[in-house]
């Protein structure tokens, strides 16, 4: 029996509960109790306590769009990248990074970012891999890696025809060969998914060879418009937008997932909805690319689509994607009403529901029964704290850094913002010796 108590409890449940001091007791992979700190230590005596010292006790984060093999970029310079678009940034960047990425420098990001996942209170990461210079087992080092580090994780490998169509029929095997381990796995740790990459890399047909060979029950984490030259692609080839292709491929549905939607019509939106589709939205990365503001306040408000917050391998710190979530709309809207609930509702909502489609034990929640995902947070904030305004302390007070202790599926990763089990500098002497062999081979 473990208890987390001594702090503000906020258990982001259908009631909205919130404890002044608030604890929760957790028995194995499950939460099994949730109250105040008196009533749990005076019932469960003998329990293991780990005290927020009067911090702030919630569930952990869930991201759902993230790109692990994006983490050996930071502070790299590639030799004549100067980009003037996004087409740019995905030839210049991103896809020379990975096809020059081995099994061991996919093993050793992972570690770094499951690593900086639970320092951040991430507890759960859905993963878009890439990495065309070594396709096969590459998502069994992420597997491998998410073990070692305890993360509970969905993965998929972007499938594309940009590398030919022995590379794309490679993807499709490594995806369908994590799907088979992931589904012999008796916990509820590791999911898998049909990663594609976008629609302008996909043809039809390649588009149908996925299809074919992806188990029922499965959906497909896809891009969908993430910049404007995907739509001009898919209306010049095939003669119609590009949701409206995916829907007639029979790619959309209640277990697939679109990144970024961001020059998408109504008409799309109609379609993302009717077929229960879900969307994750990543402003920081959009941002940084340059490849404007998705509607969704309106996806989110008008059409009801089940939308969800990634940061899209920008960072592993979620309240990021919060933070700048919540002013992105508000700017582009000129509204400063804009985005105030419809943020923290895909990150703390959403993101759970989303999840579950996948995972069968409830995240995202302190209630009896879910998942012992818990974190704490050292933040005492300058004014009071209470049910009706805990996400404006999250969103002006809190971020990554100020998580100290991180509980996963029960297990204590990281107590005291010591990270718990594992030899943390060992791993990050060699990631960063595994970074310059890649470093030294993109630019050799």
């Amino acid at each position: 029996m473990l208890l987390v108590g001594n702090g503000r409890l906020i258990a982001r449940d259908n009631e909205g509960t919130f404890y002044d001091d608030g604890c929760v007791a957790m028995e194995g992979q499950l939460i099994t109790r949730v109250g105040n700190t008196a009533d749990l230590r005076k019932e469960f005596p003998k329990a293991d306590f780990i005290d927020a010292k009067g911090g702030v006790i919630m569930p952990g984060f869930i991201n759902m769009h993230n790109h692990i093999y994006s983490t050996f970029a930071r502070g790299l310079s590639i030799n004549g990248y100067h980009p003037k678009n996004f087409m740019d940034i995905l030839e210049g960047q991103w896809w020379r990074i990975d096809r020059t990425l081995n099994l061991q420098d996919s093993y050793h990001s992972a570690k770094i970012a499951y690593l900086d996942s639970i320092k951040n209170g991430v507890t759960t990461v859905f993963d878009h891999h890439a990495s065309y210079g070594a396709i096969e087992g590459s998502l069994t080092q992420l597997s491998n890696a998410a073990d070692e580090l305890g993360v509970r994780t969905c993965l998929c490998y972007e499938v594309s025809d940009r590398d030919g169509e022995e590379k794309m029929k490679a993807a499709v095997r490594e995806n369908t060969d994590f799907i088979k381990t992931s589904n012999a796995r008796k916990d509820d740790m590791q999911k898998a998914m049909m990663g594609m990459h976008a629609a302008f890399t996909l043809s039809d047909k390649s588009m149908e060879y996925c299809a074919a060979n992806t188990p029922e029950g499965i959906g497909y984490h896809i891009h969908i418009a993430e910049d404007i030259a995907d739509v001009y692609d898919s209306l010049d080839k095939y003669g119609k937008p590009i949701v409206n292709r995916l829907y007639d491929l029979g790619i959309l549905g209640k277990q697939t997932m679109a990144g970024h939607c961001i020059h998408i019509g109504p008409h799309e939106m109609e379609l993302l909805r009717d077929t229960n589709t879900m969307v994750v939205t990543n402003p920081e990365s959009n941002m940084g690319n340059a490849v404007g503001c998705p509607p969704a306040m309106r996806m989110l408000n008008e059409y009801g689509i089940l939308m969800g917050l990634g940061t899209d391998g920008y960072t592993n710190d979620i309240t990021e994607s919060y933070k700048v979530g919540n002013i992105i709309h508000k700017h582009h809207l000129a509204n400063p009403n804009a985005a105030w609930a419809e943020i923290p509702k895909m990150l703390f909502t959403n993101n759970a529901q989303m999840a579950n489609r996948y995972f069968k034990t409830r995240l995202g929640v302190l209630e009896a029964g879910a998942a012992a995902d818990v974190i704490v947070l050292d933040y005492k904030g300058p004014t009071p704290m209470n049910k009706d305004n805990y996400n404006s302390h999250i969103l002006f007070g809190m971020n990554g850094g100020t998580v100290t202790d991180t509980i996963i599926s029960g297990e204590i990763r990281m107590k005291n913002r010591e990270v718990q089990g594992i030899d943390e500098e060992k791993i990050w002497k060699d990631a960063q010796a595994q970074a310059q062999s890649l470093w030294t081979r993109i630019n050799g």
